[in-house]
């Protein structure tokens, strides 16, 4: 079983972002917020177990989206 794919937490953290009203300097706490739905929501239903995408902790930020935001 896996944690949510990058993308997933991409679409949810823009989701997330454009829902606070796009505040500035905020996307990495949203990308890790994102990630942490997600990954609730797939072991609620059975789709993921304790570790996000095979690691032990969070996945890392994209470099490629710092300062984007």
């Amino acid at each position: 079983m896996r944690g949510p794919t990058e993308q997933e937490i991409r679409t949810r953290a823009y989701e997330l972002w454009k829902d606070a009203g796009e505040p500035p300097g905020q996307m990495d706490q949203l990308w890790y917020k994102a990630e942490r739905e997600l990954l609730a929501r797939k072991a609620a239903n059975g789709e993921a177990h304790c570790d996000i995408n095979g690691q032990d902790g969070p996945t890392p930020y994209p470099a490629k989206l710092r300062g984007v935001h």
